[in-house]
């Protein structure tokens, strides 16, 4: 693991929330996208290398939904920047971390991504994240050799 990527924040509305984040940390947002897989709307902010990821469930049975309803809006995961996201799952497996899912998802900002289950990580979900186009590049490059 390389750095924290970012650190995911559970919202009830994107549209309160965005405007107060704006001025908690004196930043626009640089970007909003639609998460189909994990039916969430999604706002980044990037304060120095440092970005938060603000999720407002699009779904009232989703993942995101069902976490304000038991925990109230606040800090959902933590995500790490991978360079090889397949290497890292296999490792964390192998030491016996239980993912959430078997093979790398896409998730938003352009990453690959993996949840490991908080029952195994002192009830924090923690997020592996991968650049897609660097895991595409790895792969096209690993074919050739």
């Amino acid at each position: 693991m390389r750095k924290i990527e970012h650190i995911g924040i559970a919202v009830s509305s994107l549209a309160s929330s965005v405007p107060l984040f704006e001025k908690l940390l004196g930043t626009a947002c640089y970007k909003t996208e639609s998460v189909e897989t994990e039916r969430v709307n999604t706002a980044f902010f990037q304060t120095g290398e440092n970005k938060i990821e603000l999720l407002e469930s699009i779904d009232p049975d989703g993942v995101i939904a069902r976490f304000i309803e038991k925990k109230g809006e606040g800090i959902h995961h933590i995500a790490f920047d991978v360079e090889d996201i397949e290497a890292e799952m296999a490792r964390l497996k192998a030491e016996g971390f239980v993912l959430l899912n078997e093979t790398p998802k896409k998730g938003a900002d352009n990453k690959l991504v993996c949840f490991l289950h908080p029952k195994h990580t002192n009830g924090v979900l923690v997020e592996l994240c991968a650049n897609a186009n660097d895991h595409e590049t790895r792969m096209s490059t690993n074919g050739r050799e």
